[in-house]
């Protein structure tokens, strides 16, 4: 018989991952980090005020897939219209999206499944690069909210007794969401076919699957019949993906980079996916893929199932149609991944929990992830290493009843020490300093640089390419921003100033002086002898120069 545990486990868990997520927000915010956000954050404002067009640029020179990520930047634009154009209001809806997966994992799970929901939930909201990914306006935590949305309605769906034609449509709107977010929804097709055939070849689900079937062909029709209205062709979006990958192909697999191909769907995405603080979900979800009776279980089969589809297709799927080029190992691209990768962990660590089994060879695959590593991350792995081989020791030795596996102290215990064990590495970068002086450097600009002044600033070489968004993307007239290498060809007209201002943060990003920023803090101020400090705040200076 199963044991049964509280469901506030589930409750502290979830509150203990909301104040995390929180602060992690606030305290880590470094403002914008590339050209991606400031592109949806442009739109955005765009389409509060009323400026944005849907059709490509009429002379054809701007073809940029991130316009057609409609859900990534129109709520930030209703954001926009209620609490103005901020950093804080640009990434709030990542923020909200991050948070409502540990919230719709928690509602799902918590009286059934109380310490899968635990798990589940410490496992992709503490993951550090779900916590990174909260306050930058990238479409990947978007993107994850709507694949767990969409993959528990599929569950609950197919397993609803009354109103399957209510979920099959909830179904197909949900995917429609996840594509106006990110097209790599697609990686849960397979996933969705098998199931389908299943069905179908035990004629079961028909009313889920007619409904979401005809609801999906109904939003996709009206989409791609407004993108022939816009752009006269019906399929622009995957034309313009193709042309992209089109103009990218000298870095892929085939065409520069044939070498690497076979380490790429061999061994590296096992390295990557270690390397990024994913091997306890990994181990877990191994320990649950090899018991019989889990995949008995409607819904840790289900999310098996979902893991080992998504998790083939990420490791040897293409991002074209047109060529093989397999997806970039880069954190933020294994979202879709890990809404079924950390339910499936959460099964893995409900049977360790109930049976305390399994321990020793989880410990020794953690203590192998340590080892390899040889970094920071492997002090995470060798603390659940710990963890489980002394629970596996004490579930064979102890004669205290009530510590026992199956006990909610054995269970309350494990998931302290998960929690503690994935708080490390966010916690640790809670307490740095800023790398951008993002707040600083918007103070400064608020009050020194404000209508009315008028002239030139000579800023460095990232804040030049986004300086408007400072101003709400709205530069009073007559400022003008320029690079510092432009000093010499700058005229400044008559009533008007130069300044220069200088992010001592930004010129030290280790982030950006690999390829961007080419100079020191001392370069600059050698270029502009003649200065005079106006204002400083941290390490944000601003000179007015002659």
């Amino acid at each position: 018989m199963k044991p049964l545990y509280s469901f506030r486990l589930a409750d502290l868990t979830l509150a203990f991952v909301v104040l995390l997520t929180v602060a992690y927000f606030f305290l880590t915010h470094e403002g914008l980090y590339d050209l991606d956000d400031y592109f949806y954050a442009r739109y955005a404002h765009q389409l509060a005020s009323s400026t944005f067009r849907v059709e490509p640029d009429p002379l054809g020179l701007l073809h940029d897939p991130l316009k057609e990520r409609w859900l990534i930047f129109g709520p930030v634009a209703l954001l926009y219209r209620l609490f103005g154009t901020g950093i804080i209001t640009t990434t709030l809806w990542p923020l909200l999206a991050t948070l409502g997966c540990s919230v719709v994992v928690w509602a799902a799970y918590r009286r059934r499944e109380p310490v899968v929901a635990a798990g589940a939930m410490l496992l992709l909201g503490l993951h550090y690069f779900t916590l990174n990914l909260s306050n930058y306006l990238y479409p990947d935590n978007i993107l994850m909210f709507w694949c767990l949305c969409c993959g528990l309605t599929l569950l609950k769906g197919r397993q609803a007794e009354r109103r399957q034609g209510l979920w099959g449509g909830g179904f197909a709107l949900l995917n429609f969401a996840a594509l106006l977010s990110k097209e790599t929804i697609v990686y849960y097709l397979p996933c969705y076919l098998l199931l389908l055939a299943v069905d179908g070849y035990r004629r079961r689900n028909w009313r889920f699957w007619l409904a979401a079937a005809s609801v999906g062909a109904l939003v996709l029709g009206a989409y791609l019949a407004l993108y022939q209205v816009y752009t006269h062709d019906a399929l622009y979006r995957i034309h313009l993906i193709e042309h992209t990958n089109e103009y990218l192909k000298e870095g892929n697999y085939l065409e520069g980079n044939h070498a690497a191909l076979l380490a790429r769907v061999t061994y590296l995405p096992l390295a990557f996916f270690v390397g990024i603080g994913l091997g306890g979900a990994l181990v877990l979800a191994g320990l649950a893929a090899g018991q019989r009776r889990l995949w008995a279980e409607a819904d840790a089969g289900f999310w098996l199932l979902l893991t080992g589809t998504t998790l083939a297709l990420y490791w040897l799927g293409s991002t074209s149609l047109s060529q093989y080029n397999p997806i970039t190992l880069l954190p933020r691209m294994t979202t879709p991944l890990l809404p079924p990768l950390c339910l499936a962990a959460g099964f893995g660590l409900r049977y360790f929990l109930d049976q305390g089994r399994g321990g020793y060879g989880l410990a020794l695959l953690l203590l192998a992830c340590a080892g390899w590593l040889h970094n920071s991350v492997s002090v995470i792995y060798g603390l659940l290493a710990l963890y489980f081989a002394g629970a596996a020791w004490w579930a064979t030795t102890s004669r205290q009843p009530e510590w026992r596996p199956g006990t909610g102290r054995f269970a309350g215990l494990g998931l302290v020490v998960l929690a503690v064990a994935l708080s490390i590495r966010p916690v640790y970068f809670m307490t740095k300093p800023s790398v951008s002086a993002h707040f600083a450097q918007q103070r400064l600009i608020s009050r020194q640089l404000a209508s009315p002044a008028r002239g030139v600033v000579f800023v460095d070489d990232f804040l030049v390419g986004n300086y408007d968004f400072y101003y709400g993307f709205r530069v009073p007239a007559g400022l003008h921003f320029r690079r510092y290498v432009a000093a010499d060809s700058v005229q400044v007209g008559p009533g008007e100033k130069a300044w220069l201002l200088v992010n001592g943060r930004t010129l030290r990003n280790p982030e950006l002086t690999r390829k961007l920023i080419r100079y020191s803090e001392a370069e600059v101020l050698a270029r502009f002898p003649r200065r005079r400090l106006l204002a400083q705040d941290q390490d944000v200076r601003l000179y007015q120069v002659q």
